[in-house]
């Protein structure tokens, strides 16, 4: 594993991307995109995991511009409120500019074979949603993404394979908006709603308080598959 930099394209600065490569290149790219804790020790496991299937693996530093290289768990209240605090001072127009920056930059990593994608996580999972509609990656990946309802109209612009895992019992995302969310993306050629529906918010969170092992493997498994389809 190492830490790269990447220039911000509003010229802002630039900011840190975790990377873990794989053993064999050449080599398609994951941009991994965080939860409200940053870079933290379960994001670099899924990095981790993630670069064990094949693949290059970038996750930036999102919070950069408030405070870099954050990295905090879910087992504190103290860090809960910093986790919020960050996540409510998070502007999302300049953060899904910078995962196009980081998309760019995993393309042509050294033996990278220019294909790449995302697969995100909560806040994460909200953001690969919306580069499904914004950006040109390959295949983006959502692992229970909050308020994606409100960007159903989007979904006409979505060109790649987009995988949307949603929990059954996420407190962050009521049941309306889920039922709105899978009704919107039926039928569409290139989007695929799994439900998970005793799982609550974060099953898949390596180390987290509401890992859900059934469920993440379950997750994990069908998300591999299509990685693979569309990377190699």
């Amino acid at each position: 594993m190492a830490t790269i930099s990447i220039a911000a394209t509003d010229g802002a600065g630039s900011f840190d991307a975790h990377l873990v490569e794989p053993a064999k290149k050449p080599a398609g790219a994951v941009v991994l995109i965080q939860e409200i804790f940053g870079i933290n020790a379960s994001i670099q496991e899924t990095a981790a995991q993630i670069a064990e299937l094949g693949f290059f693996v970038l996750a930036p530093d999102l919070f950069w511009r408030q405070e870099r290289n954050v990295a905090l768990s879910d087992k504190t209240q103290a860090e809960w409120d910093k986790a919020f605090a960050l996540m409510q001072g998070f502007d999302h127009e300049t953060g899904i500019a910078d995962l196009k920056a980081t998309l760019a930059a995993a393309r042509t990593l050294p033996g990278a074979n220019g294909k790449a994608g995302t697969v995100g996580y909560c806040l994460g999972g909200l953001l690969a949603f919306r580069m499904a509609i914004e950006s040109d990656a390959d295949i983006n990946v959502s692992y229970y993404g909050v308020a994606l309802d409100n960007f159903v109209g989007g979904l006409d612009k979505v060109r790649a394979p987009l995988l949307l895992h949603i929990a059954g019992q996420d407190e962050y995302f009521p049941s309306e908006g889920r039922a709105r969310l899978i009704a919107a993306a039926a039928g569409h050629p290139q989007v695929h709603t799994h439900l998970y529906r005793g799982a609550d918010h974060a099953f898949a969170r390596v180390g987290g308080i509401h890992w859900d092992a059934r469920s993440a493997w379950i997750a994990n498994g069908r998300t591999a598959e299509a990685l693979a389809a569309a990377l190699d």
